[in-house]
């Protein structure tokens, strides 16, 4: 079982080392040939807009019909009916998301100066219903996972810079984006043949009753979305296109070291579903925090390198900007895995969004705080973002700390 878990884990973390390697290859790039202005758009709607329209679009499954596909293993009938009634449900929140866009584009000033770049980057978000990752999770073969990761990043980097020039091709990117995510899609429905799963569509009511079960992991998300998107929205909306810009290119570089903490958490969770042991949480913890204050003390004294790096040495600016989010970095990881892995494992799904949801609306009430007290700034956002997460941090623990004797090891 534990070499299962170790398989996987790798194999997602090879995923996320090409998450690190591919931005970049591209950001850099992108930065030197697109202006400040087109900067913002690209980075306005990928760190922001986006994240809200697939956020709908996913609805919590990839921790619901995840957990669903882990306790259907064996039954190749039932596989099918989850993964056809998610992409349904999926489906349908897809109507959803598009009006949520639409009314964001009619008031936000940066996406209604560019509505067939907002439109072309929602239809990219759609094509990723067909990849159902959660499947691949659930049966704990990551590997399919990662190649596919790899077919859609090859074909989009090696596009982008064959294609992109300058300002004049942005609507190419994510054009770009849809060809490797179509390309992807044809790759993972022969895996699906493969593995002798018949995807079908069951019943309205079986779909209304996955989402009904997936809302409260929704709501979780949801709430998480506040401590990243939300900020990006509101600096898009009351900041100058060089910050938005400066901001996005240091947010990217944290949510890359936090997808290097995803293998570990996403890894894990199917073992903790069933086994629900704190032990493995314990040995996890001792193996990367060490580790992670190294990668801290790295950024903190190599910030300058890293942003040349991650932005081609157009944006300076941004470094001083990155070393603000150090203490978000440390705190995140235990955060992260103190929640769905943790407490969710343990069916504490409803203390699990609690947390979630008091830490986005202290998020939420700070960012009003520093509106009005006219203290709106890169740095007291950074340091919000690390407060909500350390606040997070603190409420999971307390509730496992509560439930202790409800895990078996």
């Amino acid at each position: 079982m534990e070499n299962r878990i170790v398989k996987n884990t790798a194999m997602l973390y090879i995923m996320n080392i090409a998450k690190l390697v591919f931005p970049l290859l591209t950001l850099p790039y992108l930065a030197r040939v697109l202006s400040t202005e087109a900067n913002a758009v690209y980075t306005y709607v990928k760190n922001s807009v986006l994240m809200y329209v697939q956020l709908i679009i996913d609805f919590g499954f990839m921790l619901s019909a995840t957990k669903a596909i882990a306790q259907a293993r064996g039954d190749k009938e039932k596989i099918g009916s989850i993964v056809g009634d998610v992409m349904m449900g999926k489906g349908f929140l897809s109507l959803l998301a598009f009006a949520v866009l639409a009314v964001m584009t009619r008031y936000i000033d940066l996406l209604g100066a560019n509505p067939l770049y907002t439109l072309l980057s929602f239809v990219q978000a759609v094509t990723t219903i067909f990849l159902v990752d959660f499947l691949f999770h659930g049966l704990e073969r990551m590997h399919i996972i990662t190649i596919r990761y790899f077919i859609t990043r090859v074909i989009t980097v090696a596009l982008t810079f064959l294609l992109i020039k300058d300002d004049s091709d942005l609507l190419l990117i994510p054009i770009l984006e849809i060809v490797g995510n179509l390309v992807a899609v044809l790759w993972v429905w022969w895996e699906i043949k493969k593995l002798e799963v018949r995807v079908r569509f069951t019943k309205l009511s079986a779909v209304w009753a996955m989402l009904r079960e997936s809302f409260v992991y929704f709501l979780s998300n949801m709430a998480s979305t506040a401590f990243g998107a939300l900020n990006t929205l509101i600096i898009g909306i009351v900041m100058v296109e060089k910050d938005i810009v400066i901001w996005g290119y240091a947010i990217q570089f944290v949510s890359v070291v936090q997808m290097m903490y995803e293998p570990v958490i996403n890894g894990i969770y199917p073992h903790m579903v069933r086994e629900k042991s704190f032990g493995v949480i314990k040995k996890v913890l001792t193996i990367f925090l060490p580790l992670i204050a190294i990668g801290c003390a790295i950024v903190w004294f190599g910030a300058d390198i890293l942003v040349g790096i991650l932005t081609g040495g157009v944006y300076p600016e941004a470094a001083p900007v990155l070393r603000y989010f150090i203490p978000l970095l440390f705190i995140s990881f235990p955060a992260m895995l103190f929640g769905w892995p943790v407490l969710g494992a343990i069916g504490k799904t409803r203390e699990t969004t609690v947390t979630t949801i008091i830490c986005a609306a202290v998020q939420v009430l700070g960012l009003v705080i520093l509106l009005m007290l006219d203290s709106f700034s890169l740095f007291s956002l950074a340091m919000l973002r690390a407060g909500t997460d350390l606040l997070m941090f603190i409420l999971r623990g307390a509730v496992c700390l509560r439930h202790r004797k409800e895990f078996l090891s």
